[in-house]
């Protein structure tokens, strides 16, 4: 069947849009409190991927290693999607708080005070980058930088001054 154009209503065609894939992997009900995650994955946050598992494998926090294992299942899912791995980046991720479990502790003269065991709830959203950040494509570019004449690095004035007391120390002996 043809559909006919209607007036009232006109048909509008959005122009081409370029690759506009995400890659998504959710993790619930982690035994953290939202509170201490968020430490964690604003560390990361808006970082190449590569870059972030470097940062994760530095820090020494229990939710590191939860942002790790949902990083490694978003660029599974990336790789799935079709997506250049060296392009990835973690365009949003975020820690939201979950169902909270009520204890209670025994306290003196038959009290007892309530304990809040929290959960979290935490989404991880890759989407490519313009640039590549790691692989052959990153270390040509890296290469072709370096290469570039007449871009001589500056000295800073803490180095001359070393490179200076060096070389005093090695002309008086």
């Amino acid at each position: 069947m043809k559909k006919e154009k209607n007036p009232k209503n006109p048909v509008i065609e959005a122009p081409a849009v370029v690759s506009d894939k995400r890659a998504v992997a959710k993790l619930k009900h982690l035994r953290i409190g939202p509170r201490k995650m968020r430490l964690v994955i604003d560390a990361v946050r808006t970082k190449p991927v590569g870059r972030a598992f470097e940062i994760l494998m530095v820090l020494k926090k229990k939710a590191a290693r939860m942002v790790e294992k949902i990083m490694k299942t978003a660029v599974a899912n990336a790789k799935v999607l079709g997506m250049d791995e060296n392009r990835l980046v973690v365009a949003e991720i975020k820690a939201d708080g979950g169902p909270v479990m009520k204890r209670f502790m025994a306290r003196s003269m038959g009290r007892a005070d309530r304990i809040l065991k929290r959960t979290t709830h935490l989404t991880l959203i890759l989407k490519e980058g313009g640039k590549a950040w790691a692989g052959p494509v990153a270390e040509e570019a890296a290469k072709a930088e370096e290469a570039k004449p007449g871009k001589e690095k500056k000295a800073s004035k803490a180095s001359a001054k070393a490179g200076g007391k060096k070389k005093a120390a090695a002309a008086a002996s």
